[in-house]
């Protein structure tokens, strides 16, 4: 990985975690819509981080999903389980932003958040492991 990709890798990681603490924060106080945006932003950004890695900047939120099952899902760099924590938080992210007649129940919002820690964690591991293997080839 190039010294730009590198630092893309890490400023989108570090927004994943930023949008990951923000959403924690809303669920404690039970703002659940706004929680699952936030975990949604903090899967998005940390999806981009990994896509970073193989010189792939999605610039659309389809981008990235298309992009992260086919370079890093179909590929066995990322487990298939998840792309599915992708779809669904993209999905109910949408349903929060922009149905008003749907109210997230704290219930969901504690699994989109749980899911979106768990996928976070799991780019911060991904991106630790590629990062190991550049510096053993030089690069």
């Amino acid at each position: 990985m190039n010294r730009k990709a590198l630092q893309i890798a890490q400023k989108e990681l570090a927004r994943a975690i930023k949008s990951m603490r923000a959403a924690e924060t809303l669920l404690e106080h039970e703002l659940n819509e706004d929680a699952v945006s936030r975990a949604y932003y903090a899967v998005l950004h940390a999806s981009k981080a990994a896509l970073a890695t193989i010189d792939l900047y999605p610039d659309s939120h389809q981008s990235v999903r298309r992009m992260f099952g086919l370079h890093l899902i179909k590929t066995n760099l990322i487990e298939r389980e998840y792309a599915t924590i992708l779809t669904a938080e993209q999905e109910d992210r949408e349903l929060s932003d922009y149905n008003i007649n749907i109210s997230i129940e704290k219930d969901r919002a504690d699994r989109r958040v749980g899911d979106a820690r768990k996928f976070v964690e799991r780019i911060e591991k991904y991106l630790e492991a590629f990062e190991s293997v550049n510096k053993h080839r030089g690069q």
